[in-house]
């Protein structure tokens, strides 16, 4: 095997060209999407008063294998893009392990995160379209922060409803928020309907990314010329993000490698969606068979203790139904949970692929996670994300296997982003009062509890 550099970097004209469409490989479909007014299969029409027109037809697209990137998107591309391939040297060897580990690192934009790649892509077709503004939500402030800034570059208006207790939380977010034009709202917000009533019943909640996206979604379908935004989750979000799969598989291909395990942090799906991609693709037509797991926060477990059910993807129940593993609509993260993984539901894709055996998910507690946060900035000196560290605990814990065993398995994660925002919460890491909070069955049966009914659909 050649020697393998420390980190590898491709050329600007091997950043993709097409993004990957991961559906057109499954051997079954998501179930669809459904319009909760008419309990039908939503169709592009529906989706259209909330979503751009592309990515409406984007979201429901499961037959394009590849779908060309706009010049205009690969052009922004280029300002951070290729990322780079880490080989963890550092971190192989405080392990002592014999495994070999890679990282795809994502933070090398001024969001600090993966989310850009997909936020490029919706500013851009809402500008094509001539959209004159836009809304979304953000849990931890990168997608919010990714926005802000593609907005900024197409110069669209942006309202952000951030969950109140990352507000409250992060001020040096809101600030870069602001520093590209973004307007922040806390929620839930006595600025729409739906926020009035999630206050009128929990006045002190610290809010979900349920209870944004409701606010968001209200916000975008009563306000002339405005679309909403989703940065994760949805179909078309995977499908933007499978550039991190594409330029992965590109470079270690380039090294002579290929993955034993594919390890990545999941809340709603996007980072694992978009760098697992092209090897889901290898699982499904038989080429490979990588094993790909998901590490999720243990206060927020939707794969490992939901239920796979047609759920809303937000609080207010305004948005469509959506099968996929769901702690129910209504459930709301603890408070002093610091991480960005706090939606209640997981990718309808993810989750199918999941339910179908195609993956598999382990939960951990949020001082572990900072744990392996802490281990890997001081091996490798990038201090990652609390997200980031979900992912890096997964791949700690299969190189100290490895290390049992003797065998040398390569691994692959994302490094979804930088941790510089997440101060306050290494501060209660390091000053030992972070606590860890893992939902009680009690718990999670009050949000089961409030799952729709969907006639003619599985239980």
């Amino acid at each position: 095997m050649k020697k393998v550099p420390h980190r590898l970097y491709l050329s600007e004209d091997q950043i993709p060209r097409q993004w990957y469409n991961l559906r057109a490989d499954m051997k079954e479909q998501p179930d669809p999407l459904i319009n909760p007014a008419t309990m039908q299969s939503a169709t592009q029409e529906d989706l259209t008063p909330v979503f751009c027109t592309e990515l409406a037809r984007q979201e429901l697209d499961a037959t394009t294998r590849y779908i060309d990137i706009p010049q205009e998107i690969r052009q922004m591309y280029k300002v951070y893009r290729p990322s780079p391939l880490i080989r963890a040297y550092q971190l192989e060897k405080a392990l002592d392990t014999p495994a070999r580990i890679y990282y795809k690192f994502e933070g090398n934009n001024t969001s600090g995160s993966h989310k850009l790649n997909s936020a490029i892509a919706q500013a851009y077709y809402a500008k094509a379209q001539g959209l004159t503004s836009l809304t979304t939500e953000t849990g931890a402030g990168q997608w919010g922060t990714a926005l802000a800034e593609a907005c900024a570059y197409f110069h669209i208006p942006l309202t952000v409803y951030m969950v109140k207790v990352s507000y409250e939380q992060k001020p040096f977010r809101k600030a870069v928020i602001c520093t590209f034009d973004g307007k922040i709202i806390p929620s839930p917000s006595d600025t729409t309907n739906v926020g009035r009533k999630i206050l009128a019943e929990n006045p002190h909640t610290g809010g979900s990314l349920g209870c944004a996206i409701s606010e968001a979604v209200e916000a975008a379908v009563t306000t002339p010329g405005c679309r909403y935004v989703l940065g994760s989750v949805l179909n078309q979000v995977l499908l933007h993000q499978s550039v991190i799969g594409l330029e992965s598989k590109m470079a270690l291909e380039m090294l002579d490698e290929y993955p034993d395990v594919v390890i990545g942090c999941a809340g709603g799906g996007s980072n694992l969606g978009g760098l697992a991609a092209p090897f889901f693709q290898d699982k499904l037509t038989g080429k490979a068979n990588p094993r790909i797991v998901a590490v999720e926060p243990a206060s927020c477990p939707s794969l490992t203790r939901g239920r796979y059910a047609y759920d809303f993807c937000d609080t207010g129940k305004i948005t469509p139904l959506a099968r996929m593993y769901t702690l129910g609509s209504d459930f709301m993260p603890s408070a002093n949970h610091a991480g960005g993984l706090r939606y209640h539901g997981m990718s309808p894709i993810l989750s199918k692929l999941y339910h179908d055996g195609y993956m598999q998910a382990i939960s951990v507690e949020q001082t572990k996670v900072f744990e392996a946060a802490t281990f890997f900035a001081k091996h490798e000196t990038i201090l990652p994300a609390p997200e980031s560290a979900h992912a890096i605990y997964g791949a700690m814990q299969e190189a100290l296997r490895c290390k049992q065993s003797g065998e040398a398995k390569t691994i692959l994660f994302g490094l979804t982003g930088t941790g510089y925002f997440d101060m306050t919460a290494y501060t209660a890491y390091q000053e030992g009062t972070m606590t860890d909070y893992i939902p009680s069955d009690e718990d999670l049966q009050r949000g089961f509890a409030g799952l729709p009914q969907v006639p003619g659909q599985p239980e």
